[in-house]
């Protein structure tokens, strides 16, 4: 079988490390990198460096790729926009692509009930805006969030997110009017009533005592953690709080930015507990690899604001309604949904066994290709996180490029293009195992 990985110098080679030192010279160190390579092309799966090296790509664009590097159907669908017009400005002169792709995603977003949807330009953009869509609707002001949650890196977004280091340092104050519980997690909690008892309990005493029920706008979650771990909430959770939120009026909003359009082994995880959201969000590989982001919801909410007070210059921009309609028209043709399935199996089958072997893997989770691997102390349970620093620098050595999350950066997460061949795959997971082998192996017991 011919290999993928193809690596001609060190890692990183002569013309990445030039690059860095401009990177370095050039822009500001809180932009932060996970790797020191430069780019100089990438296609469905595979990444090579400017010194001609190969990498099977286990990042996706931080999940943005769901489709691949370069899909032919969405670089087709930018060039052909490109001859037309680069930029109108939707709110100034309407285009076709816009409302083709506003009415895709009222068509295929859970709920059988009328949806509108708004274009905008990235994930935390449009958290603000479902922010406001629902304290608009509602006449609420209340936000409920859940710790370890991730929701963007503009104010209110942050105010929302769930983990200190290193996202909100040196940033406050926040936009208040935030209220945060526990994000069941089974793997960490211990506790009297498991995971989701706990989780149910904090939210029952801040409507007691902090923030009455009558005054939250909306409850924000991600179905499945994303920069918090992978973390997959117990089963009845999801429909449990959908009850809570229709018992009290309040808006329930999924945040599928990470977890959407076939991550999770269903266009959006929601549906895994057949649960439908007043809210969606979307971002990421909605867009195929262009910067766009989306809030699709009941069309009685959407309506409720006044005209003009939410939209953007560049949002729906024409180049990316073009590419986010190829990208989900490859989704759909490719059967990538289904293919989600089949890695996330075909990972569980190499990874589980490597839970058994080595000690030093707490646990393997997720659902369909969203897979965290768990690294602890195996004496303590404590994070890793110095372990899988290690491992991530190994397996870049060997090819393979990884990406870390979890508040204690201890949990490795798969983001690979759903269109990796099975050969890929295999491949990637015999470098991840065998670094793994070589780490343990030169720790002393």
């Amino acid at each position: 079988m011919k290999k993928s990985v193809v690596l001609k110098t060190e890692i990183p080679g002569p013309k990445s490390r030039a690059l860095m030192e401009q990177v370095h010279q050039h822009t500001p160190k809180s932009v932060g990198h996970g790797t020191p390579l430069g780019v100089a092309k990438a296609q469905g799966a595979l990444l090579t460096d400017l010194d001609g090296n190969t990498f099977i790509d286990f990042a996706g664009g931080i999940g943005t790729l769901n489709m691949g590097h370069c899909p032919p159907a969405v670089v087709e669908a930018i060039r052909s926009q490109a001859e037309d017009y680069l930029h109108i400005c939707f709110q100034v002169v309407a285009y076709p692509s816009y409302v083709e792709l506003a009415a895709k995603l009222n068509a295929i977003t859970p709920g059988n009930h009328p949806k509108k949807t708004a274009l905008f330009n990235s994930g935390a953009e449009a958290v603000e805006n479902a922010v406001k869509i629902a304290r608009a609707y509602t006449g609420r002001r209340g936000i409920v969030v859940f710790d370890r949650a991730f929701h963007g890196r503009t104010m209110m977004a942050l105010s929302m997110t769930g983990q200190v280091k290193p996202y909100k340092v040196g940033f406050g104050p926040f936009p208040g009017d935030v209220a945060r519980i526990s994000f069941p997690y089974p793997y960490r909690c211990r506790c009297e009533g498991g995971a989701e008892g706990v989780s149910l309990a904090q939210l029952d005493q801040l409507f007691r005592c902090d923030l009455p029920p009558d005054q939250v706008a909306a409850i924000v979650m991600e179905p499945v953690l994303g920069e918090g771990g992978f973390v997959v909430p117990p089963p009845t959770f999801m429909p449990k709080l959908r009850e809570l939120c229709n018992q009290h009026g309040i808006l329930l909003i999924a945040d599928e930015v990470q977890t959407g359009f076939g991550r999770t082994g269903k266009l959006f995880a929601v549906e895994h507990w057949n649960v439908v959201p007043d809210l969606i969000i979307t971002a990421k590989s909605l867009g195929g690899g262009t910067p766009l982001s989306a809030v699709t919801g009941r069309a009685d909410i959407m309506d409720a604001l006044v005209t003009g007070s939410i939209g953007g210059t560049y949002g729906g921009n024409p180049l990316a309604c073009r590419a986010a309609l190829a990208a989900i028209e490859t989704l759909e043709k490719e059967g990538l949904v289904e293919r989600a399935n089949v890695l996330g199996a075909r990972m569980r089958a190499r990874l589980e066994p490597l839970q058994k072997q080595f000690d030093c893997i707490g646990e393997v989770r997720g659902l369909g290709a969203m897979i965290g691997i768990e690294l602890v102390e195996p004496a303590t349970r404590e994070p890793a996180s110095a372990l899988a620093a290690k491992l991530l620098e190994a397996c870049l050595q060997k090819g393979l490029l990884m990406l870390k999350s979890g508040a204690g950066n201890n949990v490795i997460r798969t983001l690979m293009p759903l269109v990796i061949s099975d050969e890929q795959l295999d491949e990637a997971l015999d470098i991840f195992a065998s670094c793994l082998a070589e780490i343990c192996a030169s720790v002393p017991s």
